[in-house]
C-alpha cells in the first residue's frame, strides 16, 4: 500500500513568492523616493517580519479547522459576522483597487513599449480597454487557461527581468545608493511607504489554500511561507538597489503622472536591457492582473450566486472587470495612488484582523482547556504589536493621501 506523497516546502515557497512579486513591485522605487535605500531596507525588513508573523498568526487558527475552511470563516467564527462583513468588504476593494492599478498599468507599458519601438503615440486608455478585454476573455474562458498562461508569464517575468537586471546593474552608482541628492531628511518618509511594502509582501488570502494543500503540517507551512518571503525580498532588494543606483534622487520630483512609464524611460541602460525591462513590467501586469482578477471573480460568483455556465461566467466577468476597466480609461495615471489604497484596506484585512483574530482565539482555547496545534511565534503582545503595526501603515497612508502632510509625502507641495 503506497502513501500519498506530501508537498514539497519549495514548491509551497514558490506559491507564496509568486503571489507576492507582481506589478506592484514597479510603485515601490516611487514610493521610497522620499527615504531612499537604506531606510527602504529598514522598512523591507520590519514588513517582512510583520507580514511572516500575521501569516503564522492566521496559520495558528487555520490548522484547528478542517482543510479547506475558508479566510472569511475563520473570521466569522472568531470576530462575529460584523467583522465579517468588514473583512469581506476589505478584500473585494483591494481586489478591485489592484484590478484598476493593472488596467493603468497596462496602459502605460504598452503604450510606452509601442512608442520606443515604433514612434507612434497610442492613448494610454485605449492600450488599458485592449489588454482589458483580452485578459477578461481569458479569465471568462476557463480557470485552466488562467492557470496554464500565467505559468508561461511567471516564467518570462523571471527571464526578463534576470536580463533588465543584469543590463542595469551595469550602469549602478553605489555612492548614489547611501549619498543621495536632495534634502537631507529620510527617516519621516518611511511612513508614506509603509502601505506599499504591506502590498507587495501580502499573500495572505494564501494561507487557507497552503492548509489544504499540506494537511496539519504546521512545521512544513512556516518553512513555506518563510523560505517565499525571504526569496521575495531578495527579489525586491535588487529591484531597489537597481533603481536608486541608477536615479537620481531628485528626478523623482519631476515624475510627473504616467508614472510607470517615467520610471521605465529613466533607468540607464543598454537598449536592450530597457526593453527586457519593458516586457518585465508587461508579464508583471498581466500575472498580477489575471491573479487578482480570478480571485475577484470566484468570489463575486460566489456572493451573487452565478453560475458556471458560459452565461453565468459572463456576468460575473462583466461585474469583476467593467467597473475597474472604467475608471481606468477615465483616470489612466492613478497607478502608485491606487496600490497605497490597496495598502490602506490590506492592512486592515491581513494585519488587524488577524491579529484580533488569533487574540480571541487563544482566549477561547484557554477556557476550553484545549492545547494548541501550533502557536505562531512572537508570544503573549505579539498579536496587540502587530495590530499597532497595521493601525500605523492605515494612518499613515491617510495622512500622506488624503491631508497631503508634506512630513510624510516626498511629493507633497
Amino acid at each position: 500500500m503506497s502513501s500519498k506523497k506530501s508537498p514539497s516546502v519549495i514548491g509551497g515557497a514558490m506559491i507564496a513568492a509568486g503571489t507576492m512579486i507582481g506589478a506592484g513591485m514597479l510603485s515601490l522605487p516611487i514610493a521610497s523616493a522620499g527615504m531612499w535605500f537604506s531606510w527602504t531596507l529598514v522598512i523591507m525588513l520590519l514588513t517582512v517580519f510583520f507580514m511572516y508573523i500575521t501569516a503564522e498568526q492566521i496559520l495558528e487558527v487555520n490548522l484547528n479547522y478542517r482543510p479547506g475552511a475558508s479566510f472569511d470563516t475563520l473570521v466569522k467564527d472568531n470576530l462575529g459576522n460584523v467583522w465579517s462583513y468588514i473583512n469581506g468588504f476589505a478584500v473585494s476593494f483591494v481586489l478591485y483597487i489592484l484590478l484598476y492599478a493593472y488596467v493603468v498599468g497596462s496602459g502605460s507599458v504598452i503604450s510606452d513599449t509601442i512608442h520606443a519601438s515604433t514612434g507612434i503615440k497610442v492613448a494610454n486608455p485605449i492600450s488599458s480597454l485592449v489588454f482589458s478585454v483580452i485578459f477578461t476573455a481569458i479569465v471568462w474562458w476557463s480557470t485552466r487557461a488562467v492557470d496554464r498562461l500565467s505559468t508561461i508569464l511567471l516564467v518570462g517575468m523571471f527571464i526578463t527581468f534576470i536580463a533588465a537586471l543584469t543590463g542595469i546593474l551595469g550602469s549602478l552608482d553605489v555612492p548614489r545608493l547611501f549619498n543621495p541628492s536632495g534634502e537631507s531628511k529620510f527617516a519621516i518618509y518611511a511612513f508614506a511607504s509603509l502601505p506599499f511594502f504591506l502590498t507587495s509582501f501580502c499573500f495572505h488570502a494564501s494561507v487557507p489554500s497552503f492548509v489544504k494543500y499540506y494537511g496539519i503540517e504546521g512545521s512544513k507551512i512556516r518553512k513555506a511561507i518563510l523560505i517565499g518571503m525571504a526569496i521575495t525580498f531578495v527579489f525586491y532588494l535588487f529591484w531597489m538597489i537597481a533603481i536608486m543606483g541608477n536615479i537620481d534622487r531628485l528626478a523623482f520630483l519631476s515624475k510627473g503622472k504616467d508614472e510607470v512609464a517615467w520610471l521605465l524611460n529613466q533607468v540607464s541602460a543598454p537598449e536592450a536591457a530597457r526593453y527586457a525591462l519593458r516586457f518585465f513590467a508587461f508579464f508583471a501586469v498581466v500575472t498580477s492582473f489575471l491573479g487578482a482578477g480570478l480571485g475577484l471573480f470566484d468570489y463575486m460568483a460566489d456572493l451573487l450566486k452565478f453560475d458556471d455556465s458560459r452565461g453565468g461566467r459572463l456576468k460575473t466577468a462583466a461585474v469583476t472587470f467593467v467597473p475597474p476597466t472604467i475608471l481606468g480609461m477615465i483616470f489612466p495615471n492613478g497607478f502608485v495612488m491606487a496600490i497605497g489604497y490597496a495598502g490602506l484596506f490590506a492592512a486592515i484585512w491581513s494585519v488587524i484582523i488577524p491579529g484580533m483574530m488569533v487574540i480571541t482565539f487563544r482566549k477561547n482555547q484557554a477556557a476550553s482547556g484545549k492545547t494548541p496545534i501550533f502557536r505562531a511565534v512572537g508570544g503573549k503582545m505579539m498579536p496587540y504589536i502587530i495590530i499597532a503595526y497595521g493601525a500605523i501603515a492605515a494612518i499613515s497612508h491617510i495622512l500622506a493621501e488624503v491631508y497631503e502632510l508634506e512630513a510624510l509625502n516626498f511629493f507633497a507641495g
